[in-house]
């Protein structure tokens, strides 16, 4: 499968080219339509079929699903919600042998198959038509989408109409973003991608397993990477955001800050020495935010943290003092900061969708942001962005934000950049929790980050 995530100009550009290229477009509906009916058979096996058409190229996608579900000895039936309007969708249906019933008079089906509006649909369906579908989806044991489900935005996760839940969505070539941002992305039931020979780059990507360097036999603990995470308030966070780096590869953490339960290989050092220990040209990376506070000392340690010459991670109480009190260092050392909605909405302000808002903060201020929620964002100030698979949902629990935030330190202090650290973070954090299990605390994360670590060859 393709790590690229295609928007719809991108897709429908990617299009344009394979057609210059020598490919009909005739070809690739083909080729979409039977891949499609591919997927649907090998998801739901014979089950009688409704197929809703459009009137657009999704609808002629629809056509030749029907047809080649029919030549397996599918009972099929088509309903279509107006006639075709390009010459392709017209040739699919032409093709199709069966009749074509309207969507007013169509019965559901065990098997409904949704390919009225695909990718690019930027308003709302008509309510009659939208009502209709949802009446049809109702009353289907099986719900399946063609490239997206009808009613959703493609760029951003938007929702135009009410969508019903669907069990299975078939991709072409690529996902799209709404296949993976919120709350589109939670009516997509399975994804699947079918390859219909496209072939297309984007700087949009999906967060993917990464492939993280072993310690070698010349690698000692500093040159692991030595992380120094700053204390405050509630010691409790900076605690557990030190275990989770020591346990994702970092090769020296020490803490400076008093309380909190931590593993013996986590160094303490008392916060009245930080400014001496930021001064320490072994340090690699620092991570300031979990449980700092927002009183003027926790402003005190933030500035000293920010003064320094290492490549900084901001979570948390950093993330809202800054906002409170403004960002005036200007540095070389990359910042990598991991604010949820909430703070990223008070340090960075509402851009829009969320993969243009965290590009546009990461290009405003130079930090990478990894924007985190069900539909996690990562950005690099230079443009590129990824987007990660839905986590477990009991990701949702106080303190997982430390702990991520222990991941993307540790991944810097070992060197990687700031993006790629934090695409890292963000997928070992997710497959620790999925490791972890159904009702996971915080305190259970870091226990399960080697495994996940062990995976990543």
């Amino acid at each position: 499968m393709s790590r690229f995530i295609l928007t719809a100009a991108e897709i429908r550009a990617a299009e344009a080219a394979a057609i210059a290229a020598g490919t009909p477009a005739s070809v690739l509906m083909e080729r979409a339509g039977t891949a499609a009916a591919e997927a649907i058979w090998r998801f739901a096996g014979p089950l009688p079929t409704l197929v809703l058409c459009g009137p657009g190229n999704n609808g002629g996608d629809g056509y030749v699903v029907a047809r080649r579900l029919a030549e397996r000895g599918t009972k099929v039936r088509v309903a279509a919600s107006a006639e075709p309007k390009t010459p392709d969708a017209q040739a699919a249906r032409a093709a199709w042998a069966g009749p074509v019933e309207t969507l007013a008079e169509a019965a559901p089906a065990p098997l409904l198959v949704d390919a009225l509006f695909g990718t690019g649909l930027a308003r709302p369906l008509d309510e009659a038509l939208g009502r209709r579908l949802r009446d049809l989806a109702g009353g289907a044991r099986v719900r399946v989408a063609v490239d997206l489900p009808s009613g959703v935005a493609t760029d951003d996760g938007a929702i135009l109409s009410p969508v019903p839940d669907f069990d299975l969505t078939i991709a072409f070539a690529s996902l799209k973003p709404s296949h993976l941002l919120q709350p589109a992305a939670r009516h997509m039931g399975r994804l699947v991608v079918a390859d219909i020979g496209i072939e297309a780059r984007s700087r949009l990507e999906i967060v993917a397993r990464p492939a993280l360097r072993r310690p070698g036999p010349d690698d000692h603990k500093y040159r692991r990477g030595y992380l120094l995470v700053v204390g405050g308030a509630m010691p409790g966070a900076a605690a557990l955001a030190a275990s989770s780096a020591l346990r994702a590869g970092a090769g020296y953490v020490a803490l400076a800050g008093e309380g909190g339960s931590v593993p013996n290989g986590v160094v303490r050092k008392p916060v009245s020495g930080l400014k001496a220990a930021l001064e320490d040209r072994r340090v690699a990376a620092v991570l300031v935010g979990p449980g700092l506070g927002r009183d003027s000392e926790a402003w005190e340690r933030l500035c000293l943290a920010m003064d320094s010459p290492h490549p900084v991670v901001l979570d948390g109480d950093a993330l809202w003092l800054i906002a409170s009190k403004g960002c005036p260092w200007q540095r070389t050392a990359p910042i990598v900061a991991t604010p949820h909605a909430g703070e990223f909405l008070g340090a960075y302000g509402d851009g829009g969708g969320k993969v243009e808002a965290a590009r546009s903060a990461a290009a405003r201020t130079g930090h990478a942001i990894v924007y985190k929620g069900p539909d996690t964002v990562i950005a690099a100030p230079r443009g590129e962005a990824a987007i990660a698979r839905p986590g477990p949902a009991w990701l949702a629990s106080a303190g997982t934000g430390d702990v991520l935030a222990g991941i993307v330190a540790a991944r810097l202090a070992a060197g990687l950049p700031a993006f790629e650290a934090a695409c890292a973070a963000v997928w070992l954090h997710a497959r620790a929790a999925e490791l972890a299990g159904p009702g996971l605390i915080a305190d259970d994360l870091p226990s399960h980050l080697p495994a996940a670590l062990a995976e990543c060859r």
